[in-house]
Order: structure tokens, then sequence, then C-alpha cells
């Protein structure tokens, strides 16, 4: 399944993966297409066998703070938005622990991963004395991070600044007194805290992923105790290389023998509309994570170019162009211009050497304007195997283009065409939107 690996007109940013049994689950926020502010008021989840990561299975809404068609809300002292939860397991039974607006958070509790939850608690966490309401309407206790370990329980959370409590382990909601740890991970640098705590333990050392304040990135700390001191580790993932980024928030999974970063992008040209999207990585042996680039990929290992690519898993989009959602059925690549760059990692073509060349074959929609497409493999300034002709219409077009064999990044660099002094006229023309493409030997 490729990014993003859920269905294409589903968002679901702030994906906090666990595991439960033998599949999968994705807690997170929910976006809508066309927001103008972030997340829903209620919470979905989706999951899929370890066995078939290609089949995402909708469990529905999970909880909510406004009633709707079919649910009645599930708290009664605030109808505003949901963010970022997580859910951990115990004893059999599952804990929702999440965030909302201007509140202290919440926890609720189902007997089955994908819920329905119900309340437990209001009052999740305790204010520090020393701290007043502004503390709690700052939303100090967004993105609550859980971690369970040796009978214990933790919580971290934040917004410009980190804090964690323990939690009584007999009922998950009574916050421990004297536990409270303000700046668990440091607001300097290198630790730059921003948003996003997400707690794992691998082995025997405790990981923060979380988000710092260039916010696109997702960076890691690790510690021998899960009350730190953290150590600054790096950089995961960035969602702003050449991309339109935004805020990011996730965290690390194992599924079988493969550890993976679950993350969001920005569509529709703003960052409140975001989509999960998922890539590997690796563990070393002495606990480092190294950085890994976006890709097209998601849970696969690579891409057909055979098939009929939509357009909007690209990973890389430059110079302004960007993913729009037109309807349910239909996202395409739009705000195409003279010079945008638009790429997608990675595409194996096979082992034959008998053919030189190929056909490529796009979709387009015109918008009455001519155009070329410098088809290029492995970057932006890689070797051009073809140039594709856009007319001004709606249209299936298509050219010859050398034999690539192996495995490569496809990278379409568009150029207006003019030349000379007339470039200049054109550069802030929309040329097309590219709706899909594909590769035929």
């Amino acid at each position: 399944m490729p990014n993003p690996y859920l269905p294409n007109h589903e968002y679901i940013p702030d994906g906090e993966p666990r595991l439960f049994g033998d599949r999968v689950y994705i807690y997170g926020s929910h976006d809508l297409s066309g927001s103008d502010s972030f997340c829903d008021y209620k919470l979905k989840v989706w999951s899929a066998s370890i066995e078939n990561l290609s089949d995402w299975v909708c469990h529905g809404d999970i909880f909510h703070t406004r009633d709707d068609e079919d649910h009645k809300a599930d708290i009664d002292w605030s109808t505003d938005q949901l963010f970022a939860p997580d859910v951990v397991e115990k004893d059999g039974k599952y804990y929702l622990f999440a965030y909302i607006v201007g509140t202290k958070g919440c926890i609720a509790v189902s007997d089955k991963p994908e819920g329905p939850f119900k309340l437990l608690s209001q009052y999740l966490y305790n204010k520090p004395i020393d701290k007043d309401e502004s503390f709690v309407n700052h939303g100090s206790f967004i993105d609550p991070g859980v971690l369970i370990d040796n009978n214990k329980a933790y919580v971290y959370c934040g917004y410009l600044y980190s804090y964690m409590v323990e939690l009584d382990f007999n009922d998950l909601y009574k916050v421990i007194d004297n536990t409270y740890i303000e700046n668990i991970i440091p607001v300097e640098e290198p630790f730059n805290f921003f948003e996003a705590c997400s707690p794992r333990k691998v082995g025997d050392t405790y990981y923060m992923i979380y988000s710092p304040k260039r916010g696109s990135t997702l960076v890691y700390a690790t510690s021998k105790s899960p009350t730190g001191p953290f150590e600054y580790r790096g950089v995961i993932i960035d969602n702003g290389v050449d991309y339109p980024g935004g805020n990011n928030h996730g965290s690390i999974c194992k599924i079988k023998n493969q550890w993976y970063i679950f993350y969001h992008r920005m569509t529709n040209g703003t960052i409140m509309s975001r989509r999960g999207c998922v890539d590997k990585i690796n563990i070393l042996p002495d606990g480092t994570i190294p950085q890994v680039c976006m890709t097209s990929l998601g849970f696969d290992n690579s891409l057909s170019p055979y098939k009929i690519t939509p357009a909007d898993i690209a990973c890389v989009l430059k110079e302004g162009c960007i993913i729009t959602e037109k309807n349910k059925f239909t996202r395409v690549i739009t705000n195409i211009k003279n010079g945008a760059v638009i790429g997608y990692k990675y595409f194996d073509f096979g082992e034959d050497y008998s053919s030189k060349t190929m056909n490529f074959f796009a979709y387009v929609n015109g918008l009455g304007a001519k155009a070329k497409i410098h088809i290029k493999i492995d970057n932006e300034n890689g070797e051009e195997i073809g140039c594709c002709y856009v007319n001004e219409d709606n249209a299936q077009v298509s050219c010859r283009v050398k034999n690539v064999t192996g495995t490569h990044a496809i990278y379409f660099v568009i150029e207006a065409p003019f030349s000379g002094d007339f470039v200049k006229m054109f550069d802030d023309r929309l040329l097309f939107e590219l709706v899909s493409f594909l590769f035929e030997k």
C-alpha cells in the first residue's frame, strides 16, 4: 500500500500506531479536506492485519465531543475539537487518552481496541500547584502520549513546553502526587521541544518521538529511564523536504521484522488538511535511527511503473504545485507552473534489456496552456528519458521514452514551451493538472 496508506479520501494525521494482537491500529486526529482549522469533533480508527498491510479496515467513529446523526456526544463539558489521541492496553481493556481544546483532556475505555470508547474520567491530569488556569487553556496537556512499563503508567504531553506525570496503575487516570516533571524534553538547543510527545520503549531504551520548533520534522531523544534525562539523537523524517511542509506528529512501530515511522503530509494548499503516511526506518545496534526521506512507497517495497499511478502519491512537490481533492473520487496535482518539479520514489522497472524504448502515458486536465513534461530518473537533474507535450484540453498525452531497468525515482520537470524573455511572462500561469500516469513496454 503506497503513501498515503489509508484510502486517499481519508485524513488521519497525528497517527499513533499501536500493535494489538495480530493487527496494527492507527489512532489519530481527524481532518477534513477543505477545513480552515485543525481537527474534527470526533476520532476514528483504522486497522490492518500484520500479514496484509495493504488492506486497511475502517472501524468508524470511536469518540465525540458533539452529537451527530448517529452518535450522542461522549462528554458534556465541551464541544471543542479533539486533538491527537493515544491508546494503550492494560488487563484486556483499552484506554483512550484524548486532548480536548482548552481542557485538561479526558480518558475513555473500551473492551476492544477499535472501540467505541466510553468516558472514564474527565480529569486526567492534575494542574501543578504553582500554575493558574491559563496553564490548562494554553494547551499544556495537548497530545498525550502514554507509556505502560513495568506496572507503571506515564503520560507525556505539552505545547511549547513538555510535561510528564505518572498515573495510578490501578485506575490509569489518577495522577500520583509529586510525579509531575516539567521540561521532560527541554526547549533549549538541541532539543527545541514544540509538541507531539510519543513515547516508546525499544529493548531497554526509552524513545521520545516529538516535533521540535521547526515543526515539519519528527525528531527523537532517548533515555535509560522513563523519567529521563533524555539525550537528543536527531531527525527521523522531515515532511518539508522538497514538499509543502507543515506540522508533524507520529511515532515508530515495529511490524513483524520491520520498523516504520508514521507521520503526515499536507494537502489542499493548507496545513490543516493532512493525510497519514508511513516509511521504513532502521534502528541501529547503538540505538540511532538514520534519517529517512519521504517516499511514495508506504508499506510497499517498490511501485510498479506499469500500473496506473495516481498523481497524488507524489513525495516531491516543488515550485508551488500542490495536491488538491476535487471530490471523493478525484485528487490531482494542481498549481503546476513553469519550473515545477513532481517526484515519486521508487519504481521497479524490472530487468528487460531487450527493448530500447517504452511508452509513457499521462492523463491531464488542460487549462488552456501548452507545456512540456521532462521525464527524468533518480532526481530532478538526472538523466532525461523522454519529453511529453501537453495541449490545452483534458487529454491522454503520451511519448516514447528510453527503456529503463532496475529501481529508480521518477521526476517530472515542467516547462512552459517558450524561450528567452517570453518564459518570464508565463512563470505564474497555471499550465495543467496531473491526474495519473503509467509506463508501457
